[in-house]
C-alpha cells in the first residue's frame, strides 16, 4: 500500500513535470516564432544597426533660374570638419592647432575633442576651400587621418545676393527652405537622400568592402521662373529710389506681371537683404534695433520682430487700403451694367452727404472739381463722383463684381502666408459701406491682390493667376510640368475694358492724376491712389499715415505688362501717389517697354521735347561736323580757329534737350569758358530751360517730359548742383515733376 502511495506520487509529479516541460516549450516555442518570424525584420534591423554605420548622403538641391536661364539660386562645395574624440590621444593639441587654422575659440574644440565617448563631433560644416587645404594639410603632416575627418558638402548660393530676394527666399541651416519660392517648393527641390552603409566588427573597426553599401542620392528639379533678372533689377531701383526719396518709413513694395498670363516679371520689397547673409538687418531696420540697449530681452525681442519683418514679402502678406486705384474698377462695373453711361455728367462741390452717415465724406479735392465728365470724373479722381456710381450700381450688383475681380479670395500666388483680404460680408454691406468702397477704402487687400484687378481692366476682362514659376525640368534638361495658362470666365466686356484704358492713358498724356507716370512714345494706363490708415494713429492721436500707390499697364490698347509699386508710411514732402509712386511708375515703364521689343511710337509734343544723344565730333573735319549739326537742327558754337575737331562739349553718348541744345566745338588747344549754375529748383520747366540755356548750358530732361500741359511741372532737383562752376556746355540734368496732388 506504501509503495503503490509512493508510485501514484511519482507518477503525479512526473506528470506535473511533464506539462510544466510542455508549456515551457510552448512558450519557448511562441517566444521563437515572435522573434524570428512576426519580428524578424524589426530584430534583423536591430543587429544591422549595431553591426553597420549608415553616413546621410546628401543630394544636391535643384537650381532657381529666371525664365532667360540666368541663375537666381545654386550650390556651392564647402567642408564638414569632424573630430573622432574615442580615437583623439591628445586633445590639447587637435584643439589648438584647429583653432589657429580655423582662427575659432580654442575652449569650444576643446571640449568637442575630449568627449571620448563619441566617433563624430562636428568642428564646423562651412569651411572654404583655403581652410579645408590647411586642415589637410595638418592632418598629412601629424598623420590624423583617424581622429579629424573631412567631408564635402553643398552649400545654398545665390549669386545675385539680394536680387529678388523676398520672391526666392533661402534655406535654413539644414537647407530646409523656409522662405519665398525656396519654402513652397521645397520638396521639388531637395531632391532624395542617399545611404552610404559600412560593416564593423565587434571592436568597431571597419570591416571589408564586400560588406559596404552604396544607395544613391537623387538630385532636387529646378525651376525655372517667370523672373526676368533685367525687369526685376529696374524694379527694385525704382523702388529704392521712390522710398528713400520719399522718406518711406514701413518700406515700399511693387510688382511687374504679364496681365494676360499671369506671369511675374518682377516682385520686390524695399529694403531688401543679403540671401547669403539672411541673418543680418538692412540698414534701416538696424536703425531701429539700435534704440535698444544691447544685451536685453528687449533688444533681442526687437531683433526678432524686425528680422521676421525684413523677411516678409510686404506684396504677398500685408494688407492696405487700394484707395483711388480702385476707382478704375467701379467705372468699368459702372459701364459694364449700364448704370452709367460717357455721356454722363457729375458736379462735385467737395463733398456728398449720404444717408446712414452723420457727416458729409469729402472729395481729396476739397474746394470741389466743380462739372465733370465721365471720363473726367475718373482722370480727376473724384470721390463724389464715384459714390453716385456706385449708388447707380447698386449694393448687389456692386458686391456680386467686388467679388468677381478677386478682392474676396487669395490670388493663389505660389509664395507662403498670402494674406487674404479684409473686407464686410454682404449682411453688412450698408449703404455708407457701397459710398466709401467705391473709391476704395474701409476694405484692405494685397498688393498682388489688386493687380490682379487692374489686370481684368488691362487684358479685356479676364481674372487671371499670378504666378511665378513657368516650368520644372531635371538635371538633364527634361520638362517635369509647365504651367499652362487657364482662362477665366469673362468679367468684364472688351469694349468696357478699352473705354477705361483710353480714359486713363489721356489723362496720363493730359491732366490726369496720373501724369507724372508718362512715357514719351508710350501710351501708358495709370490710376494712383493714396490711402489713409485709419487703424495706426501718431502721437497726437491723429491718423497722419498714408500708403501712397500707382497702377499702370502698357500699352494701354494692347497691354504687355502691368505694374503697381507702393510706398508706406512716407515722410518727405508729399503724400499723394501722384507725386510719390507715379513718376516711378513711369520710369520704370519707360525701361521695360522697349525691353520687351515694343516700339515708340512719338506724338507732337514727344517730338518738341525730343531728347537726342550727342555724337562723337572729334577728329572729325570741321566742315563734315558743321554740316552734321546744321542737319540735326541742333545749334553749335566753335571756339578757335583750327580744321580738325580735338574736343566738344557735351561729351560724345550725353542726351540732351534738343530744342534748346547747344554744342561747343573745339577746334584749338586754348583755355575753355566756365560758368556757375544757377539753381532752377522750384522753377517750371519752361523757367529752368530759359535760365541753363541762358548760362551757356545744356539740359537734360528726366522725369515728366509732357510738361507743356500747365505750369504745375516743376524742377524738384538738379545736377550738378547750384553755384558749381563748370564749362560752359555741360549737361545739367534736370528732375521735372507735377506737384498739383491729384489721384
Amino acid at each position: 500500500m506504501k509503495n503503490y502511495e509512493k508510485g501514484r506520487k511519482i507518477t503525479k509529479r512526473g506528470t506535473f513535470i511533464l506539462f510544466l516541460f510542455v508549456f515551457l516549450s510552448i512558450i519557448i516555442l511562441i517566444t521563437l516564432f515572435k522573434i524570428q518570424i512576426l519580428g524578424y525584420d524589426d530584430y534583423q534591423k536591430n543587429v544591422i544597426e549595431q553591426l553597420t554605420v549608415e553616413t546621410k548622403v546628401n543630394p544636391l538641391r535643384g537650381k532657381i533660374f529666371d525664365r532667360n536661364g540666368v541663375t537666381l539660386a545654386s550650390n556651392k562645395t564647402v567642408w564638414v570638419l569632424y573630430l573622432s574624440p574615442k580615437n583623439i590621444k591628445n586633445p590639447e593639441f587637435i584643439a589648438k592647432e584647429i583653432s589657429n587654422i580655423l582662427n575659432c575659440d580654442y575652449d569650444k574644440v576643446l571640449n568637442k575633442a575630449k568627449k571620448t565617448g563619441y566617433k563624430y563631433q562636428v568642428v564646423d560644416n562651412d569651411l572654404n576651400e583655403e581652410e579645408a587645404k590647411r586642415i589637410r594639410e595638418l592632418i598629412e603632416k601629424y598623420s590624423l587621418t583617424s581622429q579629424i575627418q573631412l567631408n564635402a558638402s553643398s552649400k545654398r548660393y545665390y549669386p545675385l545676393s539680394a536680387l529678388s530676394s523676398h520672391t526666392l527666399g533661402f534655406v535654413n541651416a539644414d537647407g530646409v527652405g523656409i522662405y519665398g519660392l525656396e519654402k513652397v517648393y521645397n520638396n521639388i527641390l531637395e531632391g532624395t537622400s542617399g545611404k552610404y552603409i559600412t560593416a564593423q566588427d565587434a571592436h568597431g573597426g571597419d570591416m571589408p568592402f564586400q560588406y559596404e553599401t552604396y544607395i544613391e542620392s537623387e538630385n532636387g528639379y529646378n525651376l525655372v521662373t517667370t523672373i526676368d533678372t533685367y525687369i526685376q533689377y529696374q524694379l527694385e531701383l525704382q523702388l529704392e529710389t521712390a522710398a528713400i526719396e520719399s522718406g518711406a518709413q514701413n518700406r515700399a513694395a511693387g510688382i511687374v506681371m504679364n496681365p494676360k498670363t499671369g506671369e511675374i516679371y518682377a516682385m520686390a520689397v524695399y529694403p531688401d537683404f543679403n540671401l547669403n547673409e539672411p541673418y543680418v538687418l538692412d540698414d534701416l531696420s538696424q536703425k531701429k534695433l539700435n534704440e535698444y540697449e544691447k544685451d536685453t530681452k528687449e533688444y533681442r525681442n526687437a531683433y526678432l520682430n524686425l528680422l521676421y519683418t525684413m523677411w516678409n514679402n510686404k506684396a504677398v502678406t500685408e494688407l492696405y487700403e487700394p484707395g483711388s486705384t480702385f476707382k478704375l474698377v467701379t467705372t468699368s462695373v459702372a459701364l459694364q451694367t449700364n448704370a452709367a453711361s460717357l455721356a454722363n455728367n457729375f458736379v462735385c462741390t467737395g463733398s456728398l452727404k449720404i444717408d446712414g452717415y452723420y457727416r458729409a465724406i469729402s472729395c481729396h479735392k476739397r474746394k470741389g472739381h466743380g462739372n465733370l465728365t465721365f471720363a473726367e470724373a475718373l482722370q480727376q479722381s473724384c470721390n463724389p463722383s464715384m459714390m453716385k456710381l456706385a449708388f447707380a450700381i447698386g449694393n448687389e450688383r456692386f458686391y456680386d463684381y467686388f467679388k468677381k475681380f478677386g478682392y474676396t479670395t487669395k490670388t493663389g500666388v505660389d509664395l507662403p502666408s498670402e494674406a487674404g483680404g479684409y473686407y464686410h460680408s454682404y449682411e453688412d454691406f450698408s449703404n455708407v459701406s457701397l459710398a466709401v468702397y467705391s473709391f476704395g477704402q474701409t476694405f484692405k487687400t494685397t498688393a498682388i491682390q489688386q493687380l490682379r484687378a487692374v489686370s481684368v481692366v488691362a487684358n479685356g476682362g479676364y481674372l487671371v493667376e499670378p504666378h511665378l514659376i513657368k516650368e520644372i525640368v531635371d538635371n538633364d534638361g527634361n520638362s517635369i510640368y509647365k504651367y499652362e495658362v487657364q482662362k477665366s470666365e469673362q468679367i468684364i466686356d472688351e469694349s468696357v475694358c478699352q473705354t477705361i484704358s483710353e480714359i486713363l492713358k489721356d489723362g496720363v498724356n493730359g491732366d490726369g492724376g496720373a501724369k507724372n507716370a508718362y512715357v514719351a512714345g508710350y501710351s501708358i494706363a495709370a490710376k494712383t491712389g493714396t490711402s489713409e490708415k485709419k487703424d495706426k494713429y501718431d502721437e497726437n492721436g491723429q491718423t497722419s499715415y498714408r500708403v501712397s500707390s500707382c497702377v499702370a499697364y502698357g500699352p494701354s490698347d494692347d497691354a504687355e505688362v502691368a505694374v503697381i509699386l507702393l510706398v508706406d508710411e512716407p515722410t518727405l514732402g508729399s503724400k499723394y501717389g501722384s507725386v510719390v509712386a507715379a513718376p516711378y511708375v513711369g520710369k520704370l515703364m519707360e525701361s521695360i517697354l522697349p525691353y520687351l521689343g515694343i516700339e515708340p511710337v512719338y506724338n507732337e509734343n514727344d517730338i518738341e521735347n525730343e531728347q537726342i544723344e550727342v555724337p562723337n565730333f572729334i577728329n572729325k573735319s570741321l566742315t563734315d561736323v558743321e554740316k552734321e549739326l546744321k542737319e540735326m537742327g541742333i545749334n553749335f558754337e566753335i571756339v578757335g580757329n583750327g580744321e580738325e575737331v580735338i574736343s566738344q562739349m557735351p561729351i560724345a553718348g550725353t542726351k540732351i534737350y534738343k530744342k534748346s541744345a547747344r554744342v561747343l566745338i573745339y577746334t584749338s588747344k586754348g583755355e575753355k569758358t566756365y560758368t556757375y549754375i544757377p539753381n532752377v529748383v522750384g522753377k517750371t520747366a519752361e523757367e529752368a530751360n530759359f535760365i541753363l540755356t541762358n548760362s551757356g548750358l545744356n539740359i537734360r530732361i528726366n522725369g515728366a517730359t509732357n510738361f507743356v500741359f500747365g505750369n504745375s511741372a516743376i524742377v524738384s532737383y538738379q545736377y550738378p548742383l547750384a553755384n558749381t562752376s563748370v564749362s560752359k556746355g555741360t549737361v545739367v540734368e534736370i528732375k521735372i515733376i507735377f506737384t498739383d496732388e491729384e489721384e
